[in-house]
């Protein structure tokens, strides 16, 4: 890919809305903020309204014009996925832009209000409710698209499909691997089954690299948090960086459905947005189908 694609190569997207999951903080925020400040109308989609408001404060005081709106949406709760896409829909006429950003990473074993394992309930499953439920709104707008990010930790991930709650055995890192993975094959699921329908909404996916964010600080034990605190500072790049592969998939004209993008850099973890290639298990397409059933019958949405 010819040169560094960086924020300020984001095309006009004056007239688009879009929707960031996790927009107060982090890459959300970031991604959040260049889009309006490209011209879209953006809905920061936060649990925490209070510091939804401050992320809001942020990208106003950036880009003083910016078209900015908070709602509630806590992913961890299937009620709350439903009421937001209700609410968004009832006062919006329609979207271009679904940016699937919030996440948990590698948290004590926890359960969501509806009792599923907390990353797979977070991370996958509130996304893919999410995302089904506010298709009908993206249909026929012109290059609509979803983008769902993953991780460099899917290529160590596995579906579980016997232990997806965690019920057996649970160790943080392999179930958030299991989620990373569940993002991909959700992303390029979905990018089959609209290619199939004739639909003109696409489905791509983005992975940050090694990105310094409040990921790293929010979720894991103390331990975990002092070692990523450390290699943030000698390793990782920017949240500015690692929010670049999902602005250049959710903005760049021509980019195909099913199209994965990361960093350029050596393994992945650090560099300008590039097409990337998820790996033989995210390619599979009999797990796919399969964690699709599974997941319209967790979420009550088959």
């Amino acid at each position: 890919m010819a040169g560094k694609w960086t924020a300020e190569d984001i095309p006009d997207q004056s007239g688009r809305s879009a929707i960031v999951t996790g927009a107060n903080s982090g890459l959300g925020l970031v991604t959040a903020r260049e889009l309006a400040r490209s011209g879209a109308r953006v809905v920061l989609a936060c649990r925490n309204l209070d510091k939804g408001h401050e992320a809001m404060d942020q990208i106003r005081a950036a880009v003083p014009d910016a078209q900015v709106q908070l709602e509630e949406l806590d992913l961890a709760s299937m009620d709350s996925v439903r009421g937001f896409a209700e609410r968004f829909k009832a006062t919006h006429d329609g979207l271009d832009l679904l940016i699937n950003n919030a996440g948990v990473m590698a948290p004590p074993r926890h359960r969501t209000v509806d009792g599923f394992e907390l990353q797979f309930g977070t991370n996958h499953l509130g996304h893919f409710l999410l995302t089904t439920l506010l298709l009908d709104s993206m249909e026929g707008r012109e290059d609509a698209r979803v983008v769902t990010l993953s991780s460099t930790a899917h290529k160590f991930g596995r579906i579980s499909f016997d232990n997806l709650d965690g019920e057996r055995h649970y160790f943080r890192w392999r179930a958030y691997g299991q989620s990373k993975l569940a993002n991909l094959l959700f992303a390029l699921e979905l990018d089959r089954r609209l290619r199939s329908q004739g639909s003109t909404v696409k489905s791509l996916a983005a992975h940050p690299g090694y990105a310094a964010t409040n990921l790293q600080s929010a979720s894991p034990p103390l331990l975990d948090r002092l070692v990523m605190r450390v290699s943030n500072k000698l390793v990782a790049q920017s949240e500015e960086m690692g929010a670049l592969p999902t602005l250049f998939a959710a903005t760049e004209p021509g980019l195909e459905g099913g199209t994965y993008i990361g960093p350029d850099g050596p393994s992945e973890q650090r560099g300008y947005p590039t097409i990337v290639q998820p790996n033989g298990r995210a390619r599979d397409e009999d797990t796919a189908r399969r964690l699709w059933q599974v997941s319209e019958e967790l979420t009550g949405s088959a």
